[in-house]
């Protein structure tokens, strides 16, 4: 219904004959209402990224660690690097088992600390041998019996060994910084034979050279099983009486020997320390525990 204004000319009646609003009005209310509403739950100031987004707590961790922490999702998988950066390790893993150790230039590295050499094999004749039958790589080739036979006129206190083991790269990047290190700290009325370089080596290999030398003592720094996270890690094996026939349970291990895990001045103080408490017990293994303050002298 259109009505006259004298004033403003003809307009549209706002409401019917009954009093009630017109579907034009209830259409303008609902208008105005949700727009205040939008402008409630979205005030005039702009939202900053940082009032949405939560920082993320594990990259301030993973600084402390090498283990694979918070490593994303790309839906239900992992992200591309993730998935590169896995495949590279575990080739470097493969590459450290199977590349051979360099011995004239560890012989030569040991010779510019002071130290003879001798250079051994075991009864494993390739890697793959070795690998297939841990047995072979426990005992010593019968061809080398003759040449320590000619060392056995001195008893030396400890016996260095060094063999590959399945990670010949800790053994070409770590064997002579903990050498060097344990020079520093090794009694002067201890007597040393020739270190042993063994190739195709099992940590029970120690023992049989040791026997063979009539070694009081012995130390085998040995390549560890490579992991994802660490190719290159070193391990010694100490033994007080080494024999043919030694158990695990004779023997002291100090593993994860690398710039990321335990030092070298560390690991040479506490091998240093198993040493000296062997000799005075008499026993190694699980009879000798470590019980040194973490700074004790070895004076």
């Amino acid at each position: 219904m259109v009505t006259k204004n004298a004033a403003d000319g003809p307009t549209r009646q706002d409401a019917n004959s009954n009093g009630q609003a017109s579907p034009v009005q209830g259409a303008a209310t609902a208008i105005s209402t949700n727009t205040a509403a939008v402008a409630v739950a979205c005030p005039s100031s702009p939202v900053r990224p940082s009032e949405l987004v939560q920082a993320d707590p594990w990259p301030e961790l993973m600084a402390f660690t090498q283990a694979r922490i918070s490593l994303g999702r790309v839906g239900t998988s992992l992200p591309t690097a993730q998935v590169q950066a896995l495949a590279l390790a575990h080739a470097m893993a493969r590459d450290a088992v199977h590349l051979p150790l360099d011995v004239p230039l560890l012989a030569q590295g040991l010779k510019d600390l002071g130290f003879d050499t001798l250079t051994v094999t075991s009864q494993a004749n390739n890697r793959s041998q070795y690998l297939l039958r841990p047995d072979l790589g426990r005992r010593l080739h019968e061809r080398h019996f003759a040449e320590l036979e000619q060392y056995q006129r001195e008893r030396p206190s400890l016996l260095l060994v060094i063999a590959d083991g399945l990670s010949s790269l800790a053994v070409a990047r770590h064997s002579l910084p903990l050498i060097k290190e344990m020079s520093t700290r090794l009694p002067k009325d201890w007597t040393l034979a020739p270190v042993v370089i063994a190739t195709q080596g099992r940590v029970a290999l120690g023992d049989e050279i040791a026997q063979r030398l009539n070694a009081t003592m012995v130390a085998i720094l040995i390549g560890e099983r490579p992991g994802l996270t660490t190719p290159d890690s070193l391990g010694v094996y100490f033994t007080y009486a080494p024999r043919v026939g030694c158990s695990d349970a004779m023997r002291n291990c100090i593993s994860n020997i690398h710039p990321q895990g335990l030092d070298y001045a560390s690991a040479a103080t506490k091998l240093i320390w198993l040493a000296k408490e062997a000799l005075k017990r008499r026993v190694s293994g699980v009879m000798l525990k470590d019980t040194a303050p973490v700074n004790h002298s070895l004076t």
